[in-house]
């Protein structure tokens, strides 16, 4: 087992990494005894597939525990699901001394930690993350909260879970789509902190995508080292921790502009792209390195250029309703080599224009 520990005083916490660890969550949540009392919350199909077997692990372990299921996708993201699952738990008699468990992706992450935040103005949540995406960025970090008409996670709160369980093992039924929905964040830690951990991606391409579990778990928790120390350092996104938000900018606009049906982690790569292009453009980032971030992302089955349905102006008004914009005016994170980048809102609209091809 790897354990990682984000460190923030009375709120830090630690990621537990271990093949199998699904079944091992009750031992360990009997010890900890952060709650008296869980209700585990899953979308209708994590919990189908492996809502079971955690409450075995629990019901094994002596730990009370019960299951409350929302619809799957993005689309349930929104605040008539947390209302409808807050009227759950209190009809349930759900009190202070207990505690929810998050277990799917990064939708449900989300969504349970923004209502372990508000319910009875705060109770504990753990997350079991069951996707690549969830287990190498969402779960980890404290961000929650829901999106509304107007852009994505535009309401929530900064919250930090107890604990997080991640269990390689789940990868392995997880569909080919969903693997790669998560390679773009595990792309963009190497971009944004880790040069090393860059050329490890390229390396080690197709055993990740084979889903070698060693290569898989040495992978998951580098990520998770690097989010552990970025979240320590900046908890609530002050400074450092905004250079997590590299391809987001774009990328979140890109989803809005599909109605949330592109996959984060696509658009997600799409944004990259934008970015080292923004960052070569502006003469910070060298052709060569951009057009290496550009391969892996391609050499990984991501897409890099925005679908012709998404007009350059459609796009440019879901970048001025980002949460990273303001004053009207968008931030981007922009490579200089890979291993670091900026901050900046010194991009001219012509630039914008120019990458998204208006």
């Amino acid at each position: 087992m790897r354990t990682i520990r984000v460190g923030l005083g009375e709120r830090a916490y630690d990621i537990l990494i271990e093949n199998g660890m699904l079944a091992k969550i009750g031992t360990d949540l009997k010890q900890r005894a952060i709650a008296k009392r869980y209700v585990v919350v899953a979308d209708s199909h994590v919990a189908e597939l492996l809502g079971g077997k955690l409450m075995a692990s629990l019901a094994a372990a002596g730990v009370s525990a019960e299951i409350i299921t929302f619809p799957r996708g993005e689309a349930s993201k929104h605040l008539t699901t947390v209302a409808e699952l807050a009227s759950k738990l209190a009809q349930m008699g759900l009190d202070r001394k207990d505690a929810l468990i998050a277990l799917g992706g990064g939708v449900t992450g989300d969504i349970t930690g923004f209502l372990a935040a508000i319910y009875m103005r705060g109770i504990p949540f753990i997350q079991i993350p069951t996707t690549l995406l969830a287990q190498v960025d969402s779960s980890v970090g404290g961000k929650t909260g829901v999106d509304i008409p107007e852009g994505k996670n535009l309401v929530g709160a900064f919250y930090q879970p107890r604990c997080v369980y991640i269990d390689s093992n789940v990868l392995m039924s997880l569909p080919p789509a969903e693997l790669l929905n998560g390679l773009a964040e595990v792309i963009k830690y190497g971009v944004i902190y880790d040069a090393e951990f860059f050329r490890y991606l390229a390396k080690q391409r197709q055993a990740i995508l084979a889903r070698d579990v060693a290569v898989l778990e040495e992978m998951i928790a580098r990520c998770c080292e690097i989010k552990a120390a970025v979240v320590a350092a900046d908890e609530r996104e002050a400074d450092l921790r905004r250079i997590l938000n590299f391809g987001h900018t774009f990328g979140h606009a890109v989803e809005a502009a599909s109605n949330y049906a592109m996959a984060h982690g696509l658009a997600v790569g799409l944004g990259m792209v934008a970015a080292c292009r923004l960052a070569t453009g502006k003469g910070i980032f060298a052709k060569d390195q951009a057009e290496a971030v550009c391969r892996l992302i391609a050499d990984y089955g991501l897409p890099t250029e925005i679908p012709s349905e998404f007009s350059p102006q459609q796009i440019k008004s879901f970048l001025k309703t980002d949460k990273k914009t303001v004053g009207g005016r968008p931030f981007f994170v922009l490579p200089t080599e890979i291993g670091k980048v900026v901050i900046t809102d010194a991009v001219s609209e012509e630039l914008i224009d120019t990458v998204l091809g208006g």
